[in-house]
């Protein structure tokens, strides 16, 4: 593996969001300023949106771990293909609770817990992740669980994270009523050209970074202008760039390594010149989206924490599998190294 190449002790450029690694750019820190401001005022809703790859899971993420664990009962959604009654049957079950009985046994159910919470001194908080996907009956019915309350504050604190798309259907005419309870809401950009070096030094330092490999100021602007400040597109290019240098033992990477890398990938994602190829369109929604998010697929299972561990699973598969391809690579490089060099050898001992 290439870690071990350039002396570092974990990939840093993994595609699966991990609050280890945030980096607080401009944007991103305006972002979690917005979510810790909500929390404060333990009411209403806080609308995060942002394009693909842009680092909204991760800023969940690293919200989460620095929530006050004993003041704060949070749960996080990221299957939003739902209608109406399997979202709330999804907000239920994300809560830890029971999903026998009828919608109305599902409310009153969750009710008694969100008054439970309230008497133990805490707050419930509901994170709804891949908003856009939510249709405006959906978005209705999670706006009617806000209305749970004491005399004097709201039981249930909402946050919504989405794509652009998901503020065309904040703003329809019939969301009004959602829109008077949005206490603050943020569309997260794009890092800067300098943003987008200092994320990238920054991930590299987390794994113990000492220089080695070195960027030019020509790669890191080709990486740039690939990436378009995106973090995940970022991490996409930098885990085949540090690949591609360990295999060539390179140290230090020019605009023209960076360029070769996202010729290879863009070779990788080209259709081929078939007629009778199915069109793309024609794909289910869930897998193009998989394909521009650059490859992560989410799972869908109704707990937070099984979902997390599925995909753990899976990440660490497809390390052991990188590892063994890398190996096999590894060996080849050496059995060709050693032929080359038993060559002058040959050639020496014919002479005499």
């Amino acid at each position: 593996m290439y870690e071990s190449y350039y002396g570092l002790n974990d990939k840093p450029f993994r595609l699966r969001p991990d609050p280890h690694f945030f980096f607080g750019s401009k944007g991103h820190k305006r972002a979690m300023a917005y979510l810790e401001y909500g929390l404060s005022q333990s009411e209403g809703f806080i609308v995060i949106t942002g394009e693909i790859g842009a680092g909204k899971t991760t800023l969940v993420r690293n919200l989460f771990n620095r929530l006050p664990k004993d003041k704060i009962v949070a749960a996080h959604i990221v299957n939003t293909h739902l209608d109406p009654d399997d979202t709330l049957r999804m907000v239920v079950s994300s809560f830890g609770l029971p999903l026998e009985g009828s919608k109305a046994d599902l409310i009153t159910r969750l009710e008694h817990f969100l008054r439970f919470v309230d008497k133990q001194g805490k707050r419930a908080l509901l994170v709804v992740d891949e908003a856009q996907n939510l249709n405006s009956r959906t978005v209705e019915e999670l706006r009617m669980l806000s209305n749970f309350q004491t005399d004097d504050r709201p039981l249930l604190q909402t946050f919504l994270l989405g794509q652009p798309e998901f503020r065309s259907t904040l703003h329809s005419p019939d969301m009004q009523q959602l829109r008077q309870r949005v206490i603050a809401s943020y569309h997260l950009g794009p890092m800067e050209a300098d943003e987008t070096r200092a994320y990238i030094e920054h991930r590299l330092a987390t794994v113990g970074w000492k220089g080695d490999p070195a960027f030019t100021e020509a790669a890191h602007t080709a990486i740039h202008a690939y990436s378009g400040g995106i973090p995940r597109k970022v991490n996409t290019l930098l885990d085949r760039v540090l690949l591609m240098g360990y295999l060539e033992e390179l140290h230090e990477f020019t605009d023209e390594h960076i360029n070769a890398v996202i010729s290879d990938i863009s070779d990788e994602f080209r259709l081929p010149d078939n007629p009778d190829a199915p069109d793309a369109d024609a794909l289910p929604t869930s897998a193009r989206e998989a394909v521009l998010r650059g490859g992560e697929l989410r799972m869908g299972d109704t707990r937070t924490g099984d979902r997390r561990a599925s995909t753990e699973v899976m990440d660490e598969r497809l390390m052991r599998l990188e590892k063994s391809v890398v190996s096999v690579l590894s060996i080849l490089k050496k059995m060709v190294s050693n032929q080359q060099g038993s060559v002058p050898a040959q050639t020496a001992e014919e002479e005499t």
